[in-house]
């Protein structure tokens, strides 16, 4: 991947530092200002030592004193420099690590379900954590390394107002330095990337075995997990060894370099002091200056970190290079919520999960997806509300392609519940609830009329019942709510039955229900719910059975559609139930 987009998002990272970024910056070119007047100061002071040795005392310490207060204003500035520098280094790095969190977040919520066909959860938990703190350090870094060529510079323009070798001396060491610095650099943001890379897979496998730790302890292959997730170790441990060699090897050559070069100026200083071409005042300015010139070399540290936040940046911009999908600004029509499929053909990692399917869903009417299991039942439910997109064909609601419908009219319009809801929300009144502030919009009594609509889904979802016998009722905590798989699957369902204006789609979300209750949820569905469009993924002939028309697909395909008594003379039909029954 090209770094060029990576360091554009670092420099916008250090722009979100803010009002402390240029504080941070003051601080430092201050700093830096305080440092390159210390010497000049401090020389003076010599030579006013040297001036007065023969003098009487009293006069001799009135003419320190001028030279000695101001080293010492000198000296507090640069402390007090520093302390504000380290608050303001604070303060912008972590608004930068919150705007980058913020992007990384909402822009993986806005890609949803797509984002993990490129990324595991594990992976993008650890960018949008671990990798978004180091590019987050990035403005400290980046503001402190370049007011280094500010002590840097001055020193070498000091050093020539002295004397011209001095200077010459000092900028030839300097480039030593600046070499140094970008093998450094280069080899450093490399080894970063495998460093990062594994420990997102670490991640990534450690997400997965929590997913199953129950199969895991069940099962009793704690150990034989645990070694499977750390595989990627001995591969973290060799990008962290490599980059602590070039740690240690470009600190090597930083701290052969930087002695080097004071005892080069310090050599031709002295040959000048011996010709009369310097004071030892200027000679003691000159050593000072030569440090705070070599002080380049103490750049090391920062340019790890820069190196750092661009592996970072990189591992970001991968994440923000999968695109959202494109929403529309059409309005839905008004409409019974009929539902078409022309020639759909949905593809995963190359695998085709549907190909060429095409169907009506009348307006109104309940459509059974039936079929056995891998034959495309989940794929055909997600593409018919748009959780994802067909690689070719279209999905019309009400004759308008998904695609062109704005992302408010429909979201209003299509409600979904699954197998394994996640319930969102404080407590399970929020849960039920939520995304009905999108549908019933804003208002003073948007709250109450999202609460009327959620109890009254809850009802038909027989899910009320249950809440209501709770000591807190809808406002007992998610959390805290000793619920079954059956009664989660009711919640699930009971948001999805608010939120559906035309169409609402269950993708296999009734299979913990027990018979009675899928029942009574079924009747609800033919008679409250029944002025909506109704999709669902059926794995039961009862649900089948009670549908206005059946799709039976099969590969991908659509074999057959009919009503569930028609289709079950055939006795392939059947056998897609008892395969079902037998799993």
């Amino acid at each position: 991947m090209s770094s060029r987009p990576a360091d554009l998002l670092i420099a916008r990272a250090v722009r979100r530092g803010g009002p402390w970024l240029a504080a941070l910056a003051a601080t430092a070119l201050l700093g830096a200002a305080a440092d390159l007047l210390l010497p000049a100061a401090l020389g003076r002071a010599v030579d006013a030592v040297v001036r007065t040795q023969a003098r009487a005392g009293a006069e001799a310490g009135f003419g320190l004193t001028g030279p000695l207060t101001t080293a010492a204003l000198l000296v507090a500035l640069v402390v007090a420099c520093d302390a504000l520098g380290v608050l303001a280094a604070g303060v912008s790095g972590a608004r930068a690590a919150r705007w980058l969190r913020s992007r990384v977040v909402a822009h993986t919520l806005s890609v949803g379900a797509g984002m993990t066909r490129h990324f595991t959860p594990g992976e993008i938990v650890t960018r949008a954590g671990v990798n978004v703190e180091e590019a987050g350090r990035t403005p400290e870094a980046v503001v402190t390394a370049a007011t280094l060529i500010v002590p840097a510079a001055g020193s070498v323009v000091a050093l020539a107002l002295i004397d011209p070798w001095l200077a010459v001396t000092l900028v030839a060491g300097l480039l030593l330095i600046v070499a140094v610095l970008r093998a450094f650099m280069r080899r450093t943001t490399a080894a970063s990337g495998g460093y990062q890379q594994a420990q997102g897979e670490i991640a990534a496998m450690l997400v997965g075995a929590l997913a199953g730790a129950r199969t895991i302890t069940a099962a009793g292959t704690e150990d034989r997990e645990a070694a499977r997730v750390l595989a990627p170790l001995p591969r973290l441990r060799a990008h962290g060894l490599a980059l602590w060699r070039l740690q240690a090897r470009a600190g090597v050559q930083a701290a052969v370099v930087v002695p080097l070069l004071e005892i080069a100026v310090l050599a031709v200083g002295g040959l000048r002091l011996s010709a009369g071409g310097l004071t030892v005042g200027e000679l003691l300015a000159a050593a000072r200056y030569v440090v705070l010139g070599a002080g380049l070399g103490s750049a090391l540290g920062y340019a790890a970190r820069i190196a750092r936040a661009r592996s970072a940046a990189r591992r970001l911009e991968q994440l923000f290079a999968v695109p959202p999908p494109a929403y529309g600004d059409r309005p839905l029509p008004p409409g019974s919520g009929t539902l078409e499929l022309r020639d759909v053909t949905v593809r995963a990692d190359g695998v085709r999960l549907l190909s060429g399917v095409s169907l009506v869903v009348p307006g109104g009417t309940c459509t059974a997806v039936v079929g056995r299991s891998g034959a495309g039942k989940s794929s055909l439910a997600a593409v018919a509300g748009r959780l994802v997109d067909p690689e070719r064909g279209a999905v019309l609601l009400d004759g308008v392609p998904l695609r062109e419908i704005g992302r408010e009219p429909l979201r209003r319009a299509v409600g979904y519940a699954f197998e394994r809801p996640a319930l969102f929300g404080e407590t399970l009144g929020e849960a039920v609830a939520f995304g009905l502030a999108t549908v019933n919009g804003a208002g003073d009594d948007a709250g109450e009329r999202s609460g009327d609509a959620a109890r009254a889904a809850a009802t038909a979802a027989r899910a009320d019942a249950f809440i209501r016998r709770l000591p807190l009722g809808y406002a007992t905590p998610v959390g805290e709510a000793p619920m079954s798989g059956g009664e989660i699957q009711r919640v699930g369902l009971a948001r999805a039955f608010a939120q559906a204006g035309r169409l609402l789609i269950l993708d296999d979300a009734m299979s913990s229900l027990d018979t009675v209750t899928e029942r009574q949820v079924g009747r609800a569905l033919a008679g409250s719910l029944s002025d909506r469009t109704r999709l669902v993924v059926a794995h039961r002939v009862t649900t089948a059975a009670q549908a206005d028309q059946v799709v039976w697909l099969e590969n991908g395909r659509v074999r057959a559609t009919g009503t569930h008594e028609r289709l079950w003379g055939d006795p392939g039909y059947r056998a897609v139930f008892r395969a079902e029954e037998a799993s």
